[in-house]
């Protein structure tokens, strides 16, 4: 069976369902697949659905599961919570191919993933006979903490809390966490960022005042530093491809590239794991935003997160410290846990690290990556609707933007998919001005000044938004996190 090793101690090795509980290792380390030998045939899943496809490439990854297990989680997971059948539909556009992944139950790609984990983690509470509360931590920039929110909403014996940056998500995002449902969840706003939220979870694990309040509580997180959200991330790619096949775009065994939005390296990764297991890709091209650390990394070889943090239009990706790239150099340097720990370390105490030259090498050969402005983010939402009359968030602007600069650039000539990541009524105050050049400050006027104007329907989700009670209006300041989160787990504690 698979085992999943920290990237900072090989020695800290778990299965699947036991990774998945854990969350985040002791040391810090996210735990990893100790050898990439899974493989996947894209020709066998040409006839498969969604549901089915998803059974065959997460049960390989996580093989200490049964098939009928898997098969239970996702069945429960991508059931008519989904606007569409297709569960992630491909619409063809002037120059590549939109895969649209957010018809979810909060209107964000993090749902394909946050449907199915806590199936997934209530099957391994059950594998192990526990009886002990799951506490799920997690930071947000956005995305996750409704999808999280949701997914677990009075799911037995866990209880989810999340964080979120005060300034730095929508008032669309924000709405969703204050007015989230569920006895067992609560949402926190933190006077900083989204890399001191995700900083603050991360701490948690091994805080001596977090640790020493848990008392049959067990810390875990929904983030995709968590192994159980990360590989079910990598279905859509494959199904994209065989779409893409079935549609005679291309032959089984042709190479496709794919235009991912990313912060924190998680979405993105999950399409690397995806290569690595057989999917033919030609290039991953990370799309980044004005923080454009990745960029740079995967350009340089140098990561600095030393350099300004910008608030954009596209919040999600306001990131400077990118967990799941952790996850990359451990496969890329083969294995070697001390070089990633030592990496790691130098990013925590200098605020960068460069990586060697033929470990840089390595990630160039599969990863082009490229930036946008908020100017061009505009421009392309605006391109986008007036060329192809297709509504987009600012996220996917990113990616469809890179992809321009990535075709223009290296010539390449196979199809591209681009992963179009939330709905735009999310962002509607942003792509609103993007369309009409006009201002409208409330996010729930625009949201309704946009449908008039191109007539796109609003999920149903977002369209209630006004009609419900705000339970969540707490705000900490960073050095408070700990206290917090002692306080949160004393809370659920029971000897």
């Amino acid at each position: 069976m698979t085992k999943y090793v920290s990237t900072r101690n090989k020695k800290s090795a778990l299965y699947a369902h036991e990774a998945i509980i854990r969350g985040l290792s002791e040391d810090g380390g996210l735990y990893t697949p100790l050898a990439m030998d899974i493989h996947i045939d894209p020709a066998e899943l040409l006839d498969l659905t969604y549901q089915q496809q998803a059974s065959r490439i997460i049960g390989a990854f996580f093989d200490d599961y049964t098939p009928a297990e898997i098969e239970q989680c996702t069945k429960g997971a991508y059931d008519e919570k989904f606007d569409t059948e297709e569960i992630v539909p491909l619409r063809k556009f002037h120059g590549g191919w939109l895969m649209d992944l957010w018809h979810g139950p909060t209107s964000a790609f993090k749902d394909i993933a946050l449907t199915i984990l806590p199936r997934l983690l209530s099957t391994a509470y059950q594998k192990e006979n526990r009886d002990d509360t799951i506490a799920i931590l997690t930071a947000t920039s956005g995305d996750t903490g409704k999808a999280a929110l949701s997914g677990f909403a009075d799911v037995p014996n866990t209880a989810i809390t999340v964080f979120y940056p005060e300034i730095g998500v929508s008032e669309i995002q924000k709405l969703q966490m204050q007015t989230s449902t569920g006895k067992n969840v609560d949402v926190i706003a933190v006077r900083g960022n989204f890399d001191d939220c995700q900083r603050m979870v991360k701490e948690a694990v091994s805080s001596p005042l977090v640790l020493s309040a848990c008392r049959h509580v067990t810390i875990s997180s929904a983030n995709s530093i968590n192994i159980g959200r990360l590989i079910p991330q990598t279905v859509y790619y494959f199904h994209a491809y065989t779409e893409l096949v079935k549609q005679g775009v291309i032959q089984c065994g042709e190479t496709v590239s794919f235009a991912v939005p990313t912060g924190n390296f998680g979405d993105i990764l999950a399409g690397y794991l995806a290569y690595a297991a057989g999917l033919p890709i030609s290039r991953l091209i990370t799309a980044s935003n004005s923080n454009n650390v990745l960029t740079d990394f995967i350009r340089t070889g140098t990561y600095d997160a030393r350099r300004p943090f910008h608030t954009t239009m596209s919040p999600s990706m306001d990131i400077l410290i990118s967990s799941n790239l952790e996850r990359l150099l451990f496969l890329l340097s083969e294995g070697d846990d001390a070089y990633t720990a030592s990496l790691m370390k130098q990013l925590q105490e200098e605020g960068s690290y460069t990586i060697s030259d033929e470990l840089r090498q390595k990630i160039q050969q599969r990863f082009a990556a490229y930036w946008t402005d908020e100017e061009a983010c505009a421009s392309e939402i605006r391109r986008m609707y007036e060329e192809n009359g297709i509504l987009i968030d600012p996220h996917t602007a990113v990616a469809v933007h890179a992809m321009r600069e990535y075709q223009n650039e290296s010539g390449d000539e196979s199809p591209c998919v681009v992963l179009s990541t939330a709905s735009p009524y999310k962002f509607s105050r942003d792509v609103y001005r993007s369309l009409s050049g006009e201002t409208e400050h409330d996010d729930l006027a625009a949201m309704h000044k946009l449908h008039q104007l191109t007539q796109v329907k609003i999920p149903d989700n977002l369209a209630r938004l006004h009609e419900l009670p705000i339970r969540f209006r707490r705000s900490i300041e960073v050095q408070d996190g700990m206290k917090t989160i002692a306080a949160k787990m004393e809370e659920l504690s029971h000897d």
